[in-house]
């Protein structure tokens, strides 16, 4: 993608989140669309697959700090792209179309601080001739987004996962070159090799793609019919992604290195995973807590008790029960929960859910009606109306 292009596109349009949003606007606005136009589940729709990659390229500006400051920055001074005009109403000195009239060359996952890199990297520049490698130097990679659906144990204890990714990669049929099996490309003489040249504007001096070669260096005169010439090519891997223990729902896991290759020995971009969790049909959580609710008998609750509670995936545990627990009191089982990254486990989190029987039979009735006789003058509800009235 071009410097023009970048500075054009409103990511906040495409996010359809105002300027002002936050950052947990923006990443609820990203899952719900990201959800609605993956891949995945739109399988043959080329419209919906361009329009996740606009979402997963808005979001990853958007949702980094500094890369979203940049941009505001940039698309402020520029005036949004517009032309010959500065944000106050003020025209530039040269026509802003010719400024970035240069095309990008193959794509190869810039970053939008590599970008805006490219533009500014020769700004103060006033030598006029002057060339620069700028856009012929090794690429990062494509950052490459993905989903996956766990289990709760898998979520709490991580898992390794297998994932089939699509990414841009260097032709095979090429092996990158662009040219045709049994040629080979040539030299730009435009701009020598680098893939970029100077433009002199008066005082300031901009460094753009070179339009002969597009920035890629090389001049291919007799393309390769499986890439058109462009050295890249969609690739479908199949790859082992570890994610770690004790992800939550909903969470964007970061593997770095593993998105698509980069171009002229630049490094790979990364891999974003979204990971959505099942939930347990005993256990739940409470940030690194796990809970659960523990049935007992009014007896239990009355009388006191030891009781058996189940642990994840671990041997159940004796927890005691004193005289006179209220329904709804929880007991804190220490490092029976979520794995920390320092190695230690958060708690599990019993509460007691105190259960009446749905039945008796006569000696059970029998005995408790002698309960209720015994303790009459124990009235629980004794002072409830007059603290009610007292407010």
């Amino acid at each position: 993608m071009s410097t023009k292009d970048y500075l054009e596109k409103d990511y906040y349009a495409v996010l359809g989140v105002p300027k002002s949003a936050t950052a947990d606007e923006i990443k609820k606005a990203y899952r719900k669309l990201a959800r609605q136009y993956h891949p995945d589940t739109n399988q043959g729709d080329s419209a919906k697959e361009t329009k996740f990659k606009e979402v997963s390229e808005a979001y990853d500006i958007l949702s980094d700090s500094k890369r979203r400051k940049e941009y505001d920055e940039a698309r402020t001074l520029f005036g949004s792209g517009v032309g010959g005009q500065r944000p106050g109403g003020g025209g530039f000195p040269f026509d802003f179309g010719d400024l970035f009239g240069g095309t990008a060359g193959p794509q190869g996952g810039h970053g939008a601080g590599d970008r805006i890199g490219d533009l500014f990297g020769g700004l103060f520049n006033r030598g006029g001739s002057t060339r620069t490698s700028g856009t012929t130097r090794p690429r990062r990679g494509q950052d490459v987004e993905s989903e996956v659906t766990l289990t709760f144990t898998e979520a709490v204890e991580g898992s390794t996962v297998s994932l089939r990714l699509t990414s841009s990669a260097a032709c095979a049929a090429c092996t990158g070159t662009g040219a045709k099996a049994g040629t080979t490309p040539r030299v730009c003489p435009t701009c020598e090799g680098t893939g970029a040249a100077s433009r002199n504007l008066g005082n300031f001096a901009f460094s753009e793609p070179c339009r002969d070669c597009k920035g890629r260096g090389l001049l291919v005169d007799d393309p390769c019919p499986v890439c058109e010439g462009s050295g890249r090519a969609k690739s479908t891997r199949t790859i082992q992604a570890r994610i770690p223990a004790g992800v939550a729902d909903g969470q964007r896991v970061k593997l770095k290195g593993k998105g698509a290759p980069g171009e002229n020995g630049g490094p790979a971009g990364d891999l974003y995973i979204q990971t959505n969790v099942k939930p347990h049909a005993v256990f739940g959580r409470m940030g690194d807590n796990l809970t659960i609710v523990v049935p007992v008998t009014f007896t239990e609750a009355a009388l006191g008790a030891e009781i058996k509670v189940p642990t994840l995936k671990g041997m159940p545990v004796t927890l005691r029960i004193p005289p006179g627990t209220p329904n709804g009191r929880t007991f804190r089982v220490r490092g029976r929960g979520v794995a920390h990254k320092d190695g230690t486990k958060g708690d599990l989190l019993a509460s007691v859910e105190v259960v009446v029987p749905k039945t008796l039979d006569d000696k059970s009735r029998e005995l408790l009606s002698e309960f209720n006789t015994a303790t009459a003058g124990d009235d629980p509800r004794a002072d409830l109306i007059l603290r009610a009235r007292s407010e």
